[in-house]
């Protein structure tokens, strides 16, 4: 049997939610920094409770006015006591509502600075515990097995990557792909060699093309699963 997981970020008030948890097997749950509240976080957290689907923190900067998406200078101490915050802060309410954050992963700017900032890589560390990491390679990844972390890889099938393996710049031509067949042949590819595909819920189509991607996986023989 081949198990991937399909996960996407949820409780940013930009997706349809419910619609996604239908989909998907790991929900990235936006901890109120970029995006969300607590009631949002709750009614996410008993959704994907109800459907066996797994809870992740997806942290962030504190920059709520560009939806986490510029990068910030802020003190490892500060970020790392705002990644407790936010994880600490999602924990509480997942477990209210009967399940637990089975993983961490950060948002946005942040997810980019962490793949080449050792600073900032250390803070999210120091600041989510023992919890496993969802992440690209790069230095939170590298820091994170140093330190006996569960580091967990992921691809976006809906995104071009660079002959470096990163992602393209979404300004440049062809990064983000809009073709459902594309996407979910992309997605079959990529999931020879990641742990989870990340399925964007911010995109026109999206749960157009979550669906195309897990038809696709389960065609080819892959057992969508929860971090």
């Amino acid at each position: 049997m081949r198990y991937v997981d399909l996960n996407a970020d949820l409780g940013e008030e930009v997706t349809d939610d419910a619609a996604l948890l239908d989909v998907v097997t790991s929900a990235n749950v936006a901890c109120g920094y970029h995006a969300g509240n607590a009631a949002i976080m709750a009614s996410v957290c008993e959704r994907a409770a109800a459907l066996g689907v797994a809870v992740g923190a997806q942290v962030s900067y504190d920059d709520r006015a560009n939806f986490g998406r510029v990068a910030q200078d802020v003190e490892p101490h500060v970020l790392r006591d705002q990644v407790a915050d936010q994880v600490g802060a999602l924990s509480a309410i997942a477990a209210a509502a009967g399940t637990t954050v089975s993983y961490v992963k950060p948002h946005g700017a942040l997810y980019h600075r962490v793949l080449d900032d050792e600073a900032q890589a250390a803070a999210v560390l120091e600041g989510s515990g023992s919890l496993p990491v969802l992440t690209m390679p790069g230095v939170l990844a590298r820091i994170a097995a140093a330190a006996g972390r569960v580091v967990r890889s992921e691809g976006f099938p809906d995104r071009a990557y660079g002959a470096d393996g990163r992602l393209l710049p979404r300004d440049r031509p062809g990064a983000v792909l809009d073709d459902p067949d594309e996407i979910a042949h992309h997605a079959v590819r990529l999931a020879a060699t990641v742990d989870s595909l990340c399925l964007h819920g911010d995109t026109p189509g999206a749960v157009a093309h979550a669906r195309a991607v897990r038809r696709a996986l389960e065609g080819s023989g892959w057992t969508p699963r929860g971090l």
